[in-house]
C-alpha cells in the first residue's frame, strides 16, 4: 500500500450519525440517483444477462423468445438491481463510512418483459449493530424496495442491506482476510481445464418442461462455476448495472458536491468514487479487503442464475433470499451448488425450495441461497 493509505484517516462511526440516520427509518425516500435503467429494452436485458455471463436465449435471442408461453424476451429476475439504486447498495447517512452490500430477499409477483418500464418506492427499514472479525463494530442497514410496472402492477419486493464499517479500523484491526489479503495464487493450464469443464456442461432447460412431478427432494442441481474472477469480470458486470457512483467529468463533480463525504482523493489528490474498491487493488487492501474485488449483487445474481437455468422457460421464481459472507479477490473461483430441500403445493401452486451453498476453490463459504420456484405440473 502507499503512504498516502497507511497515514490516512477516514471519518468514525458517530453516534450522532446513528441518531440522525435512525430518523429516516419508515421514511419514503424521494432523493436519489436515476436507475442505470427505467426501461426493459432488448439491449438492457441482453447487458445485464451478459454482465453476469448468462446466455439463456430467453433473456437474449428475440427469435426464441417469440415461441416462448411469454411471446418477447423476459429479463432475468435480477435483472431488477438495475432499476433501483437503493436495492443495489446505495445508501444515506455515515458520510465517510464504507458501505458492503451484503444480501438480499427478493418476492416476484410477476415477469419483467421486453419493454417494461420500471417505478419502484423505497425506504430505510431497520439498522442492526454488529460485531465482526472484518472491522469490528459494523452497522447493517436495510432497506425495503418495492418495484412496479407501467400498468401499476406489482412485480416485485426486496430487502437489502448493506453493512456500513469504518475502513481505518478494517485495515488496521480486521483479522478475516490476514492469510488471503493481496494473495497471488497462479493456476496451473491443468487446473483451468478441470474448471472450464463445468462451462462446458452448463445446460440451459430452456423450452424443455420440468414438471413438478419429476422433483424430488434431495435431488441436486448442476454445480455452476463462476470465475476465476477477473477485474474485467467485475467490469462486465458494472456495465450491466450501471454500478452505483461511476461517474465522468462533470457528472462525477456534481454528484461529490452533492454529497461531499462520497469522494476519496486518489494518488493525484483527485476525488473518485468508493466504487473503485472492485477493479482499484491497493485502494481495496486500503479500505480492508483482500483485493480488488466482486460486487454484492453480482453475486446474489449468480446465485438465482443457477435456479433459472434449472427450472427452464416454464418454471417462475417466486423467492429468493442470498447472503454473502467474504469478499471474493480477483483471481479467486467459486462453485455453486444446490439442491432440492422441500416439495409442496400452496394456494394450489406447485413450489420447490432449494438451498444453495457457494465455496471458493480454497473451500471458504462465499455465499448462502434460499429459493421457492414455481413449476410446472401434469396434474389438470
Amino acid at each position: 500500500m502507499t503512504d498516502l493509505a497507511t497515514t490516512r484517516r477516514y471519518p468514525k462511526i458517530t453516534e450522532k450519525g446513528l441518531a440522525d440516520l435512525r430518523k429516516r427509518i419508515g421514511v419514503p425516500i424521494t432523493d436519489t440517483v436515476e436507475p442505470w435503467n427505467y426501461e426493459a429494452s432488448r439491449d438492457a436485458i441482453r447487458h445485464y444477462a451478459h454482465g453476469i455471463g448468462d446466455d439463456n436465449p430467453l433473456w437474449c435471442d428475440p427469435d426464441y423468445a417469440a415461441t416462448t408461453h411469454y411471446g418477447t424476451l423476459v429479463a432475468p429476475p435480477s435483472f431488477l438491481f438495475s432499476t433501483d439504486r437503493i436495492v443495489s447498495g446505495y445508501c444515506g447517512g455515515l458520510p465517510g463510512i464504507h458501505a458492503m452490500w451484503a444480501g438480499a430477499a427478493w418476492v416476484w409477483h410477476k415477469p419483467v418483459l421486453r419493454n417494461d418500464v420500471i417505478s419502484t418506492e423505497a425506504y430505510l427499514k431497520d439498522l442492526i449493530e454488529h460485531q465482526t472479525r472484518f472491522a469490528g463494530r459494523t452497522i447493517q442497514q436495510i432497506y425495503h424496495v418495492d418495484f412496479y410496472n407501467q400498468q401499476g402492477d406489482p412485480v416485485a419486493e426486496a430487502d437489502s442491506w448493506v453493512f456500513r464499517t469504518e475502513r481505518d479500523e478494517a485495515r488496521e484491526k480486521g483479522t478475516k482476510y490476514t492469510d488471503v489479503r493481496g494473495l497471488v495464487e497462479p493456476y496451473t493450464d491443468e487446473q483451468l481445464a478441470d474448471f472450464h469443464k463445468l462451462y462446458e456442461n452448463e445446460e440451459v432447460r430452456g423450452a424443455t418442461p420440468r414438471f413438478w412431478e419429476d422433483v424430488n427432494e434431495g435431488d441436486e442441481l448442476p454445480p455452476m462455476l463462476k470465475g476465476p474472477m477477473t477485474v474485467t469480470g467485475f467490469i462486465c458486470y458494472a456495465q450491466g448495472w450501471g454500478g452505483l457512483y461511476i461517474r465522468a467529468n462533470k457528472l462525477a463533480w456534481s454528484l461529490q458536491r452533492k454529497h461531499p463525504g462520497l469522494g476519496i482523493k486518489n494518488r493525484f489528490n483527485v476525488p473518485d468514487c468508493p466504487e473503485r474498491v472492485h477493479w482499484d487493488e491497493s485502494f481495496a487492501l486500503e479500505v480492508g479487503a483482500p483485493g480488488a474485488y466482486d460486487y454484492g449483487p453480482e453475486r446474489c445474481s449468480w446465485l438465482t442464475h443457477q435456479i433459472t437455468n434449472w427450472m427452464g422457460d416454464t418454471g417462475f421464481l417466486r423467492k429468493s433470499k442470498c447472503q454473502i459472507r467474504r469478499h471474493n479477490p480477483d483471481g479467486d473461483v467459486l462453485i455453486i451448488n444446490g439442491h432440492v430441500s422441500r416439495k409442496f403445493i400452496d394456494e394450489g401452486k406447485h413450489l420447490v425450495e432449494i438451498l444453495q451453498s457457494t465455496e471458493t476453490h480454497r473451500g471458504e463459504p462465499s455465499a448462502t441461497g434460499a429459493s421457492i420456484v414455481e413449476l410446472p405440473s401434469r396434474m389438470p
